[in-house]
């Protein structure tokens, strides 16, 4: 050996210091906590309660939609041009527009008050009869 190495510092790791070396380092397997496996069911099912959930508050929307048995309606048929506050005066000439228009909107479930020709109209029952 030359008397530059001997004089160095630097050390070759024994079998044995190497073997403590690879010994220390983490495995390939992740080992979690009871505490960690909680959390991560938890956050798992997070998602699953929110879907149950979001479908059991539609399927009770469409239980109420059903509700009304054997109720039927009488419709009409908007004809090209004609608008909501033109149906509402020829179906109720006695009663306010906006009241009739509120009340078709509700029974047809509608966001906006524009209509499209030959869309069809349940008409509520009360104006039916006129």
């Amino acid at each position: 050996m030359s008397a530059a190495l001997i004089g160095s510092h630097a050390t070759i790791p024994t079998r044995a210091q190497r073997a403590v070396e690879v010994s220390a380092r983490p495995s390939g397997r992740l080992r979690l906590t009871r505490r960690g496996r909680v959390v991560f069911t938890t956050l798992a099912a997070i998602p699953l309660v929110i879907a149950v959930a979001v479908v059991g508050l539609s399927a009770g929307g469409a239980a109420a939609n059903n509700a009304s048995g054997g109720v039927s309606f009488t419709y009409v048929t908007v004809d090209p041009g004609e608008s909501l506050w033109q149906l509402a005066e020829s179906i109720a000439p006695d009663a306010d527009p906006r009241d009739v228009i509120a009340e078709i909107m509700n029974l047809n479930q509608l966001s906006t008050a524009g209509v499209e020709p030959g869309q069809r109209l349940a008409i509520p029952q009360r104006y039916a009869a006129e």
